[in-house]
């Protein structure tokens, strides 16, 4: 369909598909597996920025965010100091967060968005 974009697609996924109004921006995880959850947050919320240049456009126009955090009661507070420095002013999506065992024991936080085009 040549409504819907797909960007960076393989067989089982795609890393962001443009559809519609709306921008969604897979799960995203740190490349840096050593490091604590405010590295790892600050690496996936870059790659996030990344994604949404490629489609065209920028955090201000987040309108869902979900987070997966390893251990919540541990990184809660780290993950969060991070997001907000990232969030723009005013700008602030509807957000879930929870607690959820990820891909590997080494990665503490995974991010998914979805934006307005």
């Amino acid at each position: 369909m040549s409504d819907i974009v797909r960007i960076e697609t393989n067989q089982r996924m795609s890393r962001v598909v443009k559809a519609a109004e709306l921008v969604f921006i897979g799960g995203q995880t740190s490349n840096d597996h050593a490091a604590d959850v405010k590295v790892q947050t600050a690496s996936v919320l870059a790659k996030i920025d990344g994604f949404l240049e490629k489609a065209g456009i920028d955090k201000t126009r987040l309108v869902s965010a979900q987070v997966w955090l390893a251990n919540i009661e541990r990184d809660f507070a780290g993950m969060n100091s991070v997001w907000d420095a990232w969030v723009a002013p005013g700008c602030a999506p509807t957000r879930a967060t929870v607690e959820a065992k990820l891909a590997a024991p080494e990665l503490l936080v995974e991010i998914a968005v979805v934006e307005l085009a």
